[in-house]
């Protein structure tokens, strides 16, 4: 760790700095390994007079300190490159131009941004075991939320690597869609677990999955996986399959039944043309013309009987083509689709194996991953899903299970529900608790389809049912943390590896805002509010007490005082620190030795 070079020499020194707060979350990032993991991070830029891995540090505590532009580490009211107070505290003989941290971010690549993730799951691993043993110890089992967030850009850029259009917020935008996975802490409320950033055009039905994947990669451990619903939604997959086989089959036969009769028509018709031609032949030239009854008439008139007999069998023909066409095409749809639950099926029954210390877990997520398919997989992977539907059409056919005799349950100030328990859904191959919530803006109704698949009793306690399921408003609150008080609506670079960099390093600040709140009261537990609170305001200590001035004082043996001056909100609130400081988690209850990702 960098100190002042007095303090080589045994002498306190006191400094000055205009960023307080960045001063103890680097001495807590080295605690807990933080700078020396991204000091291993390769990056392919040579280090002149800094290392590309002090620059990405710095864009890490560029965004802890609310930086809004990349620029503004060198233009800002406070320039954090000209902060030695904090370099020091996080390691660093000095901080690097911006100009500097963007041609590293640039530089980045897909490599680097695998390196990165690696030394983040490496730091943050004892802080997501300790909460997962505590939510498994107090609650026995854990509750995730998962969401989709955009990134919006000028809509006429043409520098953003992969930005695509697509919803974001109210409007169509160029940009790029972030998927989040929190998980609720006992400790802290909100633990981010992961972020994946991807196309503005992706939407969140296709990435429920991977929202999954990615927490149980993260937390180390998944529920069993139910195999027997799988099962038996293969065997009703299989039948069906069978049966359109058959429907084929009939329809083939009734094809070749009609290819027979317009080959007979045909055959018939080509016979009568050529005999009106041969009694055209025998006919004496300039003679009578043919009478109504003559054989040359009947003959004609047969051409243009069997004509119409042959339009009408192409016809027939066309449409059992057609038929065949269609019971062909939903033969490969379901084959497929067995396929993929076949495949689902062998990868479960793996998983299951290797699972020797299975959890009970919640996912519960917004409408934008409600289709049926989704709410399969999430209930065959073993969770407790609670859900909103995706398509109006799902509220509307429960809308009509409604009546004047309907009573209807008030949830909230503006909102009630009536409810159905395991009820049969079109969309879903599995009965769900069904919620119809009704909303009052104005004089306007409006509705919505609260979904749910589990052991909580959610029909017998419907408020406590729209009570939870809203409670997912964390992430929301989360997602709105992250725009405004770590400024990620403001893409800092434009290549896609300092993108993923810029998304992985904010959901690492909000974490270590919290994580370091509570070190700081295991320092010093005589600080006031909210320096020592696990869930105090992250917007207050980031914009706030992270852009304050300070006097710190560092001392012979790694102690060192923070004193907020005159000049700062905190005006006296000192925050003493010592030289050891390591987080030490509880023992887990749980090995990860007993998760084996496939």
């Amino acid at each position: 760790m960098s100190l002042p070079p007095e303090i080589h020499e045994g002498v306190p020194v006191v400094t000055r700095t205009a960023h307080a707060m960045l001063v103890p979350w680097g001495r807590f990032a080295h605690h807990i390994g933080l700078v020396q993991a991204l000091a291993q991070v390769p990056v392919p830029q040579r280090a002149r007079e800094h290392t590309p891995q002090t620059k990405l540090l710095e864009f890490l505590v560029a965004i802890l300190s609310g930086c809004a532009y990349l620029q503004d580490i060198s233009h800002g009211p406070q320039p954090l490159d000209r902060d030695q107070t904090v370099a020091h505290a996080w390691g660093q003989l000095a901080w690097a131009d911006y100009s500097g941290v963007s041609r590293t971010l640039h530089t980045c690549t897909p490599a680097t941004v695998v390196a990165v993730r690696a030394a983040m799951a490496q730091v943050t691993r004892s802080f997501i075991d300790r909460e997962v043993v505590l939510a498994l110890r107090q609650r026995g089992r854990l509750v995730y939320d998962g969401d989709l967030t955009g990134r919006a850009v000028s809509n006429t850029s043409t520098t953003y690597e992969g930005a695509a259009f697509g919803w974001m917020g109210d409007a169509v935008a160029l940009g790029y869609q972030a998927a989040l996975v929190s998980l609720h802490s006992p400790t802290y409320g909100r633990l981010w677990l992961s972020v994946a950033p991807h196309p503005g055009d992706t939407v969140s039905c296709s990435q429920a999955e991977a929202l999954v994947r990615a927490a149980e990669g993260r937390t180390g451990v998944r529920p069993l996986r139910r195999l027997d619903l799988l099962s038996g939604r293969i065997g009703q997959q299989r039948a069906a399959l069978q049966q359109t086989h058959q429907r084929r089959r009939d329809r083939q036969t009734r094809q070749q039944q009609a290819q027979q009769r317009f080959h007979d028509v045909a055959a018939a018709w080509r016979h009568a043309v050529a005999e009106v031609g041969q009694l055209v032949e025998r006919a004496a030239p300039g003679g009578p013309p043919a009478g109504p009854y003559s054989r040359l008439t009947k003959a004609r008139q047969k051409v243009a009987t069997y004509w119409q007999r042959l339009r009408r069998r192409g016809r027939d023909l066309a449409q059992v083509r057609r038929a065949v066409t269609q019971q062909e095409h939903r033969v490969q749809e379901l084959q497929a689709a067995l396929t993929t639950l076949e495949d689902r099926y062998a990868r479960l029954a793996v998983e299951n194996h290797r699972n020797r210390a299975p959890v009970q877990a919640i996912f519960r997520l917004d409408g934008g991953f409600g289709s049926g398919e989704n709410l399969a997989l999430l209930i065959e992977l073993g969770y407790e899903v609670y859900g909103k539907a995706i398509s109006d059409r799902v509220t509307q056919a429960v809308r009509h299970r409604v009546g004047a005799e309907t009573q209807w349950l008030r949830v909230g100030a503006n909102a009630e529900m009536v409810v159905w328990p395991s009820l049969a859904l079109d969309c879903c191959p599995y009965p769900l608790d069904v919620g119809l919530e009704r909303f009052y803006t104005g004089q306007q109704e409006r509705y919505a389809t609260l979904l749910h698949y589990g052991q909580d009793a959610v029909t017998e306690d419907v408020p406590g049912w729209f009570a939870f399921y809203n409670a997912r408003q964390t992430i929301e609150a989360g997602v709105k943390e992250g725009k405004h008080v770590f400024q990620m609506h403001h893409l800092k670079v434009r290549s896609a590896a300092g993108l993923a960099i810029q998304e992985e390093f904010a959901i690492l600040a909000a974490n270590l805002v919290r994580w370091a709140a509570r070190w700081l009261h295991e320092q010093c537990p005589q600080a006031p509010a909210p320096f020592n609170q696990p869930q105090a305001s992250v917007k207050k200590m980031v914009r706030v007490a992270a852009n304050t001035t300070a006097l710190v004082f560092w001392q012979p043996g790694g102690h060192l005082l923070v004193k907020f001056d005159e000049l700062s909100p905190f005006e006296g609130v000192e925050l003493r620190i010592g030289c050891d400081g390591a987080f030490q988690p509880p023992l887990p209850l749980y090995s990860r030795d007993d998760f084996e990702p496939i």
